[in-house]
């Protein structure tokens, strides 16, 4: 049975988007808990497979007089000097055991609790396992967040898990969760980082914006070329970006969940034609 259609016209209720978002995500069974403990058996024969939790940042950036106001992606632009130099990602970055278990019950119960509210709730209700699973990977991706781009914990509110997505060109699998920022301030990004670069979710409803991604890679010619969907987003001041890869379809995942969105035909808009660098899953060198 299809789901009905969901009025994207929420993207600009700073109060009741956020809330369907808790129940949207709250009252689907998250797989973190499987997902990590297969990584953890298989990792006693393949130490290179890892886990990363990551940030999906939502924003809602107020109008100028007489507009109104909408709901944002809040994406980084990663850098030269790591891997996948060029691409949109989400804050965060590789799970450390022991650090996150440390870091853990300090943002779930010290004075700026990360885990409240329904949100809260809707996650206690999961089974225990996996209540310690989200929670870990929440304080792993908001770790990380801090060093990547100086986002205060305590100025996100936890909206849900999103299900964990595993990379093709990488032995990783991510771990993702959504986060609403208060007054966050401006980032501060460090080295890894390039630039902040902020996507309306009304972007995503409009067909005109998708296109084909087709990439090649170090001594490809000759061989078949490789097709994604991404979406092509311009900035106020005309600066094309592409979103694609595992962000575009971690984002694409969560309008599924939260608001029955269907990819619409993306081979039939413009294609974007990329050969990947030598030193796109390493990272470039300093010059």
């Amino acid at each position: 049975m299809t789901e009905p259609f969901v009025d994207p016209g929420l993207f600009t209720d700073r109060t009741a988007f956020p809330e369907m978002i808790i129940a949207k995500l709250g009252t689907r069974h998250s797989d973190f808990q499987e997902t990590f403990q297969r990584i953890h058996v298989g990792s006693r024969t393949d130490q290179r497979h890892r886990a990363a939790g990551v940030l999906l940042p939502l924003l809602f950036r107020e109008a100028s007089p007489g507009g109104m106001g909408q709901f944002e992606f809040q994406l980084i632009k990663r850098s030269s000097l790591v891997p996948q130099p060029g691409d949109l990602s989400l804050p965060g970055g590789m799970l450390h055991p022991l650090l996150d278990q440390m870091l853990r019950p300090i943002l779930l119960y010290g004075p700026f609790p990360i885990l409240r509210g329904a949100a809260r709730t809707y996650a206690l209700e999961q089974q225990t396992l996996a209540f310690r699973f989200i929670t870990l990977f929440l304080t792993n991706a908001l770790r990380e967040s801090w060093e990547e781009i100086r986002l205060s914990p305590a100025r996100v509110r936890f909206l849900g898990p999103l299900p964990t997505y595993s990379l093709t060109l990488f032995r990783r699998t991510i771990f993702p969760l959504v986060g609403l920022l208060k007054n966050p301030g401006p980032p501060r990004p460090n080295r890894e980082v390039e630039k902040i670069v902020e996507i309306p979710l009304s972007s995503f409803y409009r067909e005109e914006n998708f296109g084909c991604f087709r990439i090649g890679g170090p001594g490809s010619r000759g061989r078949e070329s490789l097709e994604y969907p991404c979406l092509i987003h311009r900035d106020s001041g005309g600066a094309e970006e592409v979103l694609w890869g595992a962000t575009f379809y971690i984002i694409v995942s969560f309008l599924a969940i939260v608001m029955n969105f269907c990819l619409p035909e993306w081979r039939n808009g413009p294609v974007i034609v990329r050969n990947l660098h030598p030193d796109y899953l390493t990272g470039r060198p300093p010059s």
